[in-house]
């Protein structure tokens, strides 16, 4: 695992790409001096001032364990059946959605376990809500991010 601090020009691509895809009252107004742990190659672990993330190639989605930053996107929540594989990466499939919030195709979501409200994972949304809704299977959210993955781990380690 490398460490070292973004550059301007990658903190002001970074801030371009969550001014657009994170709710504007969790999007930071500013970002200076961000440490980049890399995990591995575009995969990245982004520990700022009042600002954790994770980095996916080009997506930025916000770490799993800041549960104030992710209670301002929308969620899906499923089932008891879903988490185990939830928690090791799967998609989230339409058969185990119980209850989903409004989004867009290719919107940040986070993933809830449906009795107790944990957070459990975060992705990119593969359908629309409405779609997701008329759907009987199918994956509905890419996993990028979910508890006890590299990230998370890294996280840990850092402190």
């Amino acid at each position: 695992m490398r460490k070292y601090t973004l550059s301007k020009s990658d903190s002001s691509t970074l801030l371009e790409f969550v001014d657009k895809k994170w709710p504007a009252n969790v999007s930071p107004s500013k970002l200076k001096n961000i440490q980049a742990i890399e995990i591995e190659e575009n995969h990245n672990l982004l520990i700022g001032e009042s600002f954790l993330a994770v980095q996916v190639n080009e997506i930025v989605l916000p770490f799993i364990g800041n549960e104030e930053v992710l209670k301002s996107f929308p969620s899906v929540n499923v089932d008891m059946g879903a988490i185990k594989f939830v928690c090791n990466g799967a998609k989230v499939m339409r058969p185990g959605i119980v209850k989903m919030d409004d989004f867009n195709k290719d919107d940040i979501v986070v993933i809830k376990d449906n009795t107790h409200g944990k957070f459990l994972a975060i992705g990119i949304a593969l359908v629309s809500s409405k779609e997701a809704q008329a759907m009987s299977k199918g994956a509905v959210v890419d996993n990028i991010h979910y508890v006890s993955d590299q990230f998370w781990e890294a996280y840990k380690e850092s402190k």
